[in-house]
């Protein structure tokens, strides 16, 4: 390995470091995962204990798809959080039917989002119909819905409505 890249590469790392970024570690973890009988309970339990990007606490050093990914998961914990609350937690079909409707929701947003900027968009918005949804269910982050962060988090609202439309269910 040559001096210049070696240095290059030393330069890079701490850069990345001070500034709180990995060059190895995605700053978004995507694709969300989709919601299941096996997940839904964590999924609703656990939410606010996973991350949340709101407009005013992503760095501008992240790339423009960071920032389209972290608005679409923001987008989608705050409608999971209206399908997690009130008389639909007591019904598993229409609760697992609302998650679902707003992961289809969120992630249909995020590609429209994808397709109006001049970059690549991401590879599963490039695909139709069923194709789509079972791109972004392959390999998505946190199938579990584990919580990821040690602390609690504040709901952040959003202001986009979510429509969830219970005779689709």
């Amino acid at each position: 390995m040559s001096v210049a890249v070696f240095l290059t590469i030393a330069l890079l790392t701490i850069y990345n470091a001070y500034f709180g970024e990995s060059l190895l570690e995605d700053p978004v973890p995507f694709p969300p995962a989709y919601p299941t009988v096996e997940n839904i309970l964590a999924l609703c339990y656990n939410g606010n204990r996973r991350h949340r990007y709101p407009a005013h606490t992503i760095p501008s050093s992240w790339s423009s798809h960071f920032r389209r990914r972290a608005t679409a998961i923001t987008r989608l914990e705050s409608w999971y959080q209206f399908c997690c609350s009130g008389p639909m937690i007591q019904q598993p079909g229409v609760l697992l039917c609302c998650t679902q409707q707003a992961w289809m929701q969120a992630l249909s947003q995020f590609c429209v989002e994808e397709f109006s900027t001049m970059t690549a968009a991401y590879d599963c918005c490039r695909l139709q119909g069923a194709a789509r949804w079972i791109c972004f269910s392959t390999e998505p982050f946190n199938p579990s819905y584990s919580p990821t962060l040690e602390h609690i988090t504040q709901f952040t609202p959003n202001a986009e409505v979510f429509v969830f439309k219970n005779n689709e269910c």
